[in-house]
């Protein structure tokens, strides 16, 4: 019987994708991290608070599946939360999701499954694989496996998975990217799990709700250097309370009086400045991409074109991509963006497909 080891936080889709599994024929073991809370916030993470890891705990009991808990707090609190900061601190905006999926999920812990004699683990990511066999110059036959967004569209999380490769996607299942919300929240329900009823949180887990300015006051004050407030320009406006308090195409809380609303432009991290512009100035046609993953394991044409997604819940847009040789991309795009901000990754789709993508280096921010 094929081992997985499922990644269970106590939410609906990790459940299900748990029961799908051992319906299948599957072995299954359920694995929940424990991550790292701040301080004097001890067992906040929403990823696993108490009341998620003994829902999972339910969950795995109630599927006759054994079920442990690692622990990753260390190692969580010097990569993620660790580059959140430092991101902050270079006036860029994180996404912190994507190095945890890289390093914290599919790194250290498939390294945990694959230790207990696992051939696979599954998460309840809404995603999906396909296989396909590609003839190389050589004309030998290699099998590729592709990242596919999800049958839902508006719970694709194909954008936060581009960090995986050939090797990791070999070893992952993502058993609800076949089916829409709706209908993962029936089979729970039907298979009367605890948690068919939970709600979804969008937040980031170490957060535990609280507004990510807080959190970088406790514990980066540094970042919350005042400067100025500056028009494309260069006329001084007002004062900024630190860079990292403000996020690209931001209107509220500037602090500005103006018969017009300013939004944020960009942060210009050298000279601690915050640009500010009116509606009609947000928006730019290129961006340039570094650090850049293909799914594939090849390079594509140096030119070609593909839709471009700047951010999680950002709409696809079609642009032309350009390969240079030092390795980063330049995307321009149809028409102009509203909300590029470096810190966040730009990924490329052909259709379904998940190409890859990148850190943004240089467009909403300069």
């Amino acid at each position: 019987m094929t081992k997985v080891v499922v990644a269970m936080s106590g939410g609906v889709d990790s459940s299900v994708a748990a029961a799908i599994l051992k319906q299948q024929g599957y072995d299954v073991i359920g694995m929940m991290l424990r991550l790292w809370s701040e301080p004097g916030k001890e067992n906040s993470n929403r990823c696993c608070t108490p009341d998620a890891m003994a829902l999972a705990r339910r969950v795995a009991a109630q599927l006759d599946i054994p079920f442990y808990v690692v622990d990753a707090k260390e190692i969580f609190r010097s990569t993620v939360v660790n580059y959140f900061l430092e991101e902050y601190l270079q006036g860029a905006t994180p996404n912190p999701c994507l190095v945890c999926n890289r390093i914290i999920r599919w790194k250290f812990l498939l390294e945990h499954a694959l230790a207990m004699g696992a051939e696979y683990m599954a998460t309840g990511h809404y995603v999906r694989l396909r296989s396909i066999q590609v003839q190389k110059l050589d004309q030998l036959i290699e099998e590729k496996i592709q990242l596919i967004r999800a049958i839902d569209r508006n719970k694709d999380q194909s954008y936060v998975l581009h960090v995986l490769d050939q090797e990791q996607l070999g070893r992952a299942l993502f058993p609800v990217g076949d089916f829409p919300k709706e209908k993962i929240r029936e089979l729970a329900d039907g298979l009367g799990l605890p948690t068919a009823s939970r709600p979804d949180s969008q937040d980031l887990c170490f957060l535990a709700g609280e507004d990510y300015r807080k959190f970088i006051k406790r514990n980066a004050p540094e970042s919350l250097k005042p400067g100025d407030i500056v028009n494309q320009d260069g006329k001084v406006l007002g004062e900024h309370q630190g860079l990292s308090f403000y996020t690209i195409g931001q209107r509220k809380g500037l602090g500005l009086t103006s018969t017009q609303p300013f939004y944020v432009l960009a942060k210009q991290a050298e000279t601690n400045k915050l640009i500010v512009g009116l509606e009609a100035e947000l928006g730019q046609d290129e961006l340039t991409v570094e650090n850049v993953h293909w799914i594939a394991g090849d390079l594509p044409d140096n030119v070609f074109r593909a839709e471009v997604k700047i951010r999680y819940s950002a709409k696809e847009a079609w642009a032309e991509i350009k390969l240079h040789e030092d390795g980063s991309v330049r995307v321009r795009f149809d028409q102009p963006q509203r909300d590029i901000t470096v810190g966040q990754a730009a990924v490329f789709y052909n259709g379904e497909v998940v190409l890859g993508g990148g850190k943004i280096t240089q467009g909403g921010c300069v």
